[in-house]
C-alpha cells in the first residue's frame, strides 16, 4: 500500500501540470479575451470604450503575450509564490475570492454528503431485505422521483413554500441584517434556519440514487452461501446483514469519495445561482463567462488536486474496507 501510495503521489504531478495547462488553454478557446467580454458588457449597459483603451487593457493584464508565456507566469507564481494571481474582473487576489467562500461552500457540501450517506444507506438495506413491500415500492417511488426532479427546480419550490406557508426568506445563506455582521450566536443560528435548503435540494437527487445502488448491490449479496452459512450458524439477521452484505455493498459509496471532494469544492453550481448562495460554484461560473483565466484557471486547479487527493483516498478505503481487493 506504500509503493501504491508513492507511486500516486509521482503521477499526480505531472497530471496536474497536464490538466492546468489545458484548462487554461481551454478557457481562452471561445473567440476574444476577457478585454471583449468585459467591452460587450459595457456596450449592454449603454457604456463604450475607445480602440486604444481596449489595446492598453490588453497591454496591462498581459493578454498580448503568448499563451504559453501567460500560462507560465501564472503557474510559476503558483508554485514558487503560492500566488493565484488577480481576477481580471473583480481586481482582487484570487485566493482571497476562493478561500473566503470555500468554507460555506464545505459546510453546505459536507451536510449535504453526511444527510444522504445517513438516509440512504439504512432505506437501501431495509428494500433489498424487505424486497416487494410496501415500504420497499415507496421508496422506488421516491428514488425514480429524486432522480428525475431538477434540483434548481426543487429548490424554487421550497423556497415557494418556505415563503408561502411559512413566511421564511430561505434565499441566500443569511438574512439582510446578518449578511454583513460579524459572527455571533445570532448569525450562527440564522445561517442555520436557511442552511437546511441548500442541504435538502442538494442531498435529495443524491440520496434517490444512492438508495437505488445500496439496494441492488444488497440483492446481489444477501443471496450468496456465505450468508446462508451465517445463517446457519445461528446468528441473527441484523448481525449477518450490517456484518457480512453490507460491508460489501457499501463499496460504491466508498469509492465516490474521489467525485465527493471536488464535488465539496465546486457543489452544485445552478441550485447555488437559484438559491443565491456565496459558494464557489456561482464564482465559478462567472469566472468562466468573463473568461477571467486567472480565477476560472485557479477553481479548475483545486478541482483537480481534490479528484487526485480523492480518488487515491478512494483506493485506500476500498483496501481497508474489503480484504479482496488489497495490493500486496
Amino acid at each position: 500500500m506504500i509503493n501504491l501510495i508513492v507511486r500516486r503521489i509521482l503521477w499526480a504531478i505531472p497530471t496536474l501540470i497536464f490538466v492546468s495547462f489545458i484548462s487554461f488553454v481551454i478557457i481562452q478557446l471561445p473567440p476574444g479575451d476577457f478585454v471583449t467580454a468585459y467591452v460587450g458588457q459595457l456596450r449592454h449597459n449603454g457604456e463604450y470604450i475607445t480602440d486604444v483603451q481596449e489595446a492598453v487593457m490588453r497591454q496591462q493584464y498581459g493578454l498580448n503575450d503568448p499563451i504559453l508565456v501567460q500560462y507560465w507566469r501564472w503557474i510559476s507564481a503558483i508554485i514558487f509564490h503560492g500566488d493565484f494571481g488577480r481576477s481580471l474582473e473583480w481586481n482582487m487576489d484570487v485566493k482571497d475570492m476562493i478561500w473566503g467562500r470555500l468554507g460555506l461552500t464545505l459546510a453546505i457540501s459536507s451536510l449535504s454528503m453526511v444527510f444522504t450517506w445517513i438516509i440512504a444507506i439504512p432505506i437501501g438495506v431495509y428494500s433489498a431485505t424487505r424486497q416487494y413491500s410496501l415500504l420497499d415500492y415507496v421508496f422506488t417511488i421516491f428514488g425514480f422521483i429524486g432522480k428525475g426532479v431538477p434540483e434548481f427546480l426543487l429548490a424554487l419550490i421550497l423556497m415557494w413554500l418556505s415563503f408561502t406557508y411559512f413566511n421564511l426568506d430561505v434565499g441566500g445563506l443569511f438574512s439582510a441584517e446578518y449578511a454583513s455582521a460579524p459572527w455571533s450566536w445570532a448569525r450562527f443560528v440564522n445561517l442555520l434556519s436557511h442552511l437546511w435548503v441548500p442541504v435538502v435540494v442538494l442531498g435529495v437527487s443524491s440520496t434517490a440514487g444512492l438508495i437505488r445502488v445500496m439496494r441492488a448491490n444488497m440483492l446481489d449479496e444477501i443471496g450468496k452461501p456465505y450468508v446462508e452459512t451465517a445463517y446457519a450458524q445461528g446468528m441473527t439477521e441484523r448481525q449477518v446483514v450490517w456484518r457480512y452484505p453490507v460491508r460489501i455493498a457499501l463499496n460504491p459509496f466508498i469509492s465516490t469519495v474521489g467525485w465527493a471532494l471536488p464535488a465539496l469544492f465546486s457543489g452544485d453550481i445552478i441550485a447555488a445561482v437559484v438559491l443565491n448562495l456565496p459558494t464557489t460554484g456561482p464564482l465559478l461560473l462567472k469566472a468562466l463567462q468573463m473568461q477571467d483565466m486567472y480565477l476560472a484557471g485557479s477553481f479548475i486547479l483545486i478541482l483537480s488536486v481534490f479528484t487526485v487527493i480523492g480518488t487515491m483516498l478512494s483506493d485506500i478505503l476500498l483496501a481497508w474496507s474489503d480484504p479482496r481487493i488489497r495490493f500486496s
